[in-house]
């Protein structure tokens, strides 16, 4: 679209002109017909009609500057040539300093390493053991003897219930049992004697047989006694509540004094043996073969549980057994991992990402998977020459190992890759290597608002890459990039300046379009001096227009 169109521009001289012409017609009438008033309405008529053309001038004018700058920044670099953004235009040039820019990147040097083959999954952490400790006899509870979320052992005292009431009763069956063990003792001495009485004739046979019931009879006594006795002591010991299992006690259900039932659901506290703690997690049938193949040679496979975003690693163990049949709605098998889980870094019920390793494949090229590109052909990555160039490498992707991708392709072994910075990247573009850590980066620790490009830029920037300069021309590029757009407020243009370039990560469009020389200056001012500063080229771009306006 050709936006350079003829305009008609009413100017001041234009109104005056025509405001003379009607003086003069007016002047031409008899004086016999001119009356004082008429001269008077008409004079003041002939002022209005120049007013309202010096306005109407006015208006036109900063409607036809507003209509031209629109149709620039419409077109852009597109623009026909000789304009601002065709060949040889201001546009162009900004263009051409961009693309001869010396580029900041980090890289990392592709190896040979081990590549580990892995399948991913979500697993749930569950208890080898769960008990609920509860009271086997009633009673108040007098005192507690572990601390909530402790180890214990089983067998260990936990709590006490009052065992007084325990301790009369095993009294009281004791006592009977003393008792008739004396009944049986003297009924034995009896029996005895009447043996000697019946071989001597001297007693009747059946008075021996009676004797010999007794005996048994108090004998039984006796047993039943014993059991009594055995029960009393067994509730006693029931007194003292003890662990079942090793594990880690959760929290107590019950406070000292209170009265405690055997039939109490929650019981006393539960136990989870979490030493070790078992994963189970499912994956794809068609790795069941694998697996059997590995518990059957005694040889288990790694698993990792990892955090839910799969930033940390939480704990390792290896694959115990799998279930017995294979899911058919998913066409997965569950497997059960065991951890030591030494830390108690696993708890019951937690849901943790898995990480199954299959394989390894041994001293693989492998790049970081960040430098791995997409594009037209296909996949690839930048590689630095000797001489800070960039160059392409057509590269086949393979497994990935955490950071680390295993590539086939032209890339040698301690070749230099891009990691970061690859955005504005192109074949054979120059490039400084900076540190991929944005904190040891140079300027990282300069106080905010006052960092170099190099630690506010994304991807980073070299601190001192470019240099100091002088403010942008009037109406350049990034002159007009400051004028806040039409209907906005005054301070619109500072505030967007100042807030896009405050060290916050983000890179005002319009900073581009300015020399490099003068790039560094204004990224390393504070938001209040790069407010006065854009301050300053304004009020500079207005004493340039205003010569421009008066003779007009």
């Amino acid at each position: 679209m050709n936006t350079n169109k003829m305009i008609f521009r009413p100017t001041a001289t234009t109104a005056v002109s025509r405001a003379a012409r009607a003086l003069s017609h007016a002047s031409s009438y008899p004086r016999s017909r001119q009356s004082g008033k008429a001269a008077t309405w008409l004079i003041a008529l002939v002022l209005l009609a120049a007013v309202g053309g010096g306005v109407w001038w006015w208006k036109s004018r900063q409607a036809a500057e507003g209509a031209g700058a629109d149709a620039a920044r419409t077109a852009g670099p597109a623009s026909g040539p000789g304009g601002a953004g065709g060949p040889g235009g201001a546009g162009a040039g900004a263009n051409r300093r961009f693309a001869n820019r010396v580029q900041p990147v980090s890289v990392a040097p592709a190896r040979l390493q081990d590549i580990r083959q892995t399948a991913s999954a979500i697993g749930t952490i569950s208890a080898s053991n769960t008990a609920v400790v509860r009271a086997q006899v009633s009673g108040v509870l007098q005192a507690i003897h572990f601390k909530e979320g402790q180890q214990v052992k089983a067998g260990q005292p936990l709590a006490q219930i009052d065992p007084r009431a325990f301790q009369a009763t095993l009294g009281q069956a004791e006592g009977q049992l003393a008792r008739d063990k004396a009944t049986l003792d003297n009924a034995r001495i009896d029996l005895a004697r009447y043996k000697d009485l019946v071989a001597k004739d001297a007693v009747a046979r059946q008075q021996l047989d009676t004797q010999e019931a007794l005996v048994r009879q108090l004998e039984g006594t006796v047993k039943a006694d014993q059991a009594s006795v055995d029960s009393a002591r067994l509730q006693l010991t029931y007194s003292r509540v003890i662990a079942p299992i090793s594990g880690r006690v959760g929290l107590k259900q019950v406070d000292i004094g209170n009265v405690v039932q055997t039939g109490d659901a929650n019981g006393v506290v539960s136990i989870t043996q979490t030493r070790p703690i078992a994963l189970t997690f499912a994956v794809p049938s068609a790795l069941l073969p694998q697996v059997t193949t590995s518990l059957r040679n005694n040889a288990p496979m790694t698993v990792e549980a990892w955090s839910r975003d799969g930033k940390t690693r939480l704990a390792t163990g290896k694959v115990a057994t799998t279930d017995n049949a294979i899911d058919v709605s998913t066409d997965t098998i569950k497997l059960k991992a065991l951890f030591p889980n030494d830390d108690d870094a696993l708890f019951p019920n937690q849901s943790v990402s898995v990480r199954l390793q299959l394989a390894t494949l041994a001293q693989q090229l492998s790049v970081p998977a960040a430098a791995v590109l997409r594009g037209a052909q296909g996949f690839y990555v930048y590689v630095v020459k000797d001489d800070n160039s960039v160059m392409t490498r057509v590269v086949t992707p393979g497994p990935v190992d955490g950071d680390w991708m295993a590539i086939t392709g032209p890339v040698n072994a301690g070749e230099r890759v891009v990691i970061d910075g690859v955005d504005r990247l192109r074949e054979g573009a120059k490039v400084e290597v900076i540190a991929a850590d944005p904190k040891q980066r140079a300027g990282a620790n300069a106080p905010a608002g006052r960092r170099g490009r190099g630690a506010s830029a994304p991807g980073g920037g070299a601190s001192g890459a470019v240099g100091m300069g002088s403010a942008p021309r009037a109406g350049s590029p990034a002159d007009a990039s400051m004028r806040p757009a039409s209907g906005a407020p005054a301070g619109a243009g500072h505030q967007a300046a100042a807030g896009s370039a405050s060290g916050d990560g983000g890179r005002p469009a319009w900073l581009d379009r300015l020399p490099p020389e003068l790039q560094d200056k204004v990224m390393t001012m504070s938001p209040a001096e790069r407010e006065a500063w854009i301050a300053e080229r304004r009020a500079e771009r207005a004493k340039r227009q205003a010569p421009s306006d008066n003779a007009q």
